[in-house]
């Protein structure tokens, strides 16, 4: 009797051993998983940061050129005492 006791506790212990294997297994498979799609999230950050910037560059370059035709049209608004 203590036999058959001992021989099925040690086939629980395979099983619950086997259990976990997979359980790691299934684990390190789904952090590999996780890990590959967080390195996506951040390239797709990084390229809309990229594009934030352009956009920002652009903005200042359209101000500029704003400033430089008002600047133009005010001096010749002058020459032609307009205002």
């Amino acid at each position: 009797m203590a036999e058959n006791t001992e021989n099925l506790v040690l086939e629980h212990l395979r099983a619950i051993r086997n259990d976990i294997a997979a359980f790691r297994s299934e684990t390190r498979a789904e952090l590999n998983d996780v890990k590959h799609r967080l390195g996506r999230v951040e390239e797709q950050i990084v390229g809309l940061r990229r594009d934030v910037v352009g956009a920002q560059e652009d903005t200042y370059r359209q101000q500029t050129r704003i400033d430089e035709i008002v600047t133009r049209i005010d001096r010749i608004e002058r020459r032609l005492e307009l205002s």
